[in-house]
């Protein structure tokens, strides 16, 4: 296993924003979703109201994963947060031309240290924010105070392969017909993700089972809970 490279915490150039933005990441944000929703129907059953309530999607980039649950939902409002201006920028004009600029409000906020109080969110969610902070502990500590208790946490995020090699070809599976600049960013990004057992760890020292953190696909691991 090679160890973690830090990438930049923030893709807050306008041409990072937007490269990111013309990636195709339409089928990571569907299943994200429709992961986010079973998982929440799942747990309606123990009390949990659904995602009718207020959603707070953390790192949201350019806002496609919000506007991708208020295309399944009619009911649900998200605020959609994220500390690059840039990417902020991109999320309006996607909000806009998915005409939800009712039901998605932007914030500029950093993960690590968030401006709301407590138990403020009735769903926490959160898509490829983790690979990009040097301090990932304390964005699932800010995760956890946020969250009401009784609340959804979903999570999810690369898993840092094996080895370099494998990267390569993870970059190449599935990111083949992407620019060569955002080739870089994707390789990148799986140098700076986290292992599972190191995700599993972190959450074990804020008090829930590890168990709770599984790999989801061939390169991702998903954190899905209830707030403690």
């Amino acid at each position: 296993m090679f160890n973690r490279t830090l990438e930049a915490e923030l893709m807050d150039t306008l041409e990072d924003a937007r490269q990111y933005n013309r990636m195709d990441h339409a089928d990571v944000n569907r299943q994200f979703v429709a992961d986010l929703i079973a998982f929440a129907d799942q747990c309606q059953s123990d009390g949990y109201d659904g995602l009718a309530n207020d959603v707070v999607d953390l790192g949201t980039g350019t806002a496609l994963v919000p506007v991708e649950l208020c295309r399944h939902i009619d009911s649900v409002h998200v605020l959609a947060i994220d500390d690059a201006v840039n990417m902020l920028d991109l999320a309006i004009y996607n909000i806009e031309a998915a005409n939800l600029r009712e039901r998605i409000t932007l914030a500029r906020g950093d993960a690590k240290a968030l401006v709301y109080e407590d138990e403020s969110f009735d769903t926490t969610i959160s898509n490829s924010l983790i690979h990009h902070s040097p301090n990932p502990q304390r964005c699932f500590a800010e995760m956890h105070r946020i969250t009401a208790a009784g609340g959804l946490l979903f999570v999810r995020d690369l898993v840092r392969p094996a080895s370099s090699a494998i990267a390569q070809q993870l970059v190449q599976q599935y990111a083949r017909d992407a620019t060569d600049y955002c080739q870089r960013l994707f390789l990148d990004s799986f140098h700076a993700a986290l292992t599972i057992d190191e995700v599993q760890q972190i959450v074990r020292d804020l008090g829930y089972d590890p168990q709770t953190v599984a790999m989801t696909s061939d390169r991702h691991w998903t954190w899905a809970a209830v707030r403690t």
